[in-house]
């Protein structure tokens, strides 16, 4: 098992050093946070049927995009207001 670190030593002190790849302009930020969601076997039928109608191949993207919209939606509609729905139609 020694010999064997060693020979993996070796092979990494020997190998060229790689050359910076030119640096590119995210435009989105980087994601670090993961949400999981569990399905069941007919749901995740349709939202392969749903994607596969669409042609939708990113997947991850199209649920990020269709969650943030409901919630951005729903959080446009219900702002706060100084009175209630009630008083205000009096």
């Amino acid at each position: 098992m020694l010999y064997f670190c060693r020979i993996i030593e070796h092979s990494m002190s020997t190998k060229k050093a790689k050359t910076p790849k030119a640096t590119t302009i995210r435009t989105q930020p980087v994601r670090h946070s993961r949400v999981v969601c569990l399905v069941s076997e007919e749901e995740m039928r349709i939202i392969d049927d749903y994607l596969k109608k669409y042609r939708i191949t990113n997947k991850s993207n199209w649920m990020r995009e269709t969650l943030l919209s409901f919630i951005y939606k729903n959080l446009d509609e219900d702002y706060p207001t100084l009175f209630g729905e009630h008083d205000m139609r009096r």
